[in-house]
């Protein structure tokens, strides 16, 4: 086989490795989470028990400002080792479990989605990096409207 056949083969089944739909995993279970009435989460991320996080994620603590727990707002910046596309779709699956309901989402190069559970919106910005990883920047503020939206 020729180095230039051999370089073909490669490029063709990494790009199809790249087609293939990402499984993302909470960094704990959905039914899981629930113990004793207070929902676990892993020890980096534990004081954000409203969010769902998903494993391997890495945290940046100079851009996170969190304020209380009963409601929390602020904004949680962190990197995930998976793709845009792959985050979008784990935060549309799983941001329900945990009472948020969608508001509207926008799906481009830098995607947007919003929730609203109670008197609370979340943003949540999804940005690509390097080697398929994500920067995600979710902010919670509270709004003065009190109905459901």
């Amino acid at each position: 086989m020729t180095t230039k056949k051999l370089a073909a083969c490669v490029l063709a089944v990494g790009l199809l490795a790249a087609c293939a739909k990402e499984t993302i995993q909470p960094a704990f279970k959905s039914e899981n989470a629930f113990e004793g009435g207070e929902i676990q989460s892993p020890p980096n991320f534990a004081q954000f028990k409203e969010l769902p996080i998903p494993e391997r994620a890495t945290m940046n603590p100079e851009k996170t400002l969190m304020f209380g727990n009963a409601p929390m707002v602020g904004r949680l910046v962190f990197k995930a080792p998976y793709t845009q596309s792959g985050l979008f779709d784990f935060y549309m699956q799983e941001m329900p479990k945990f009472g948020w309901r969608e508001l509207t989402t926008i799906r481009t190069t830098n995607s947007v989605l919003t929730f609203t559970k109670d008197t609370r919106v979340a943003v949540i910005r999804l940005s690509s990096l390097k080697m398929g990883r994500t920067e995600v920047v979710i902010d919670v503020s509270t709004t003065k409207r009190t109905d459901s939206y």
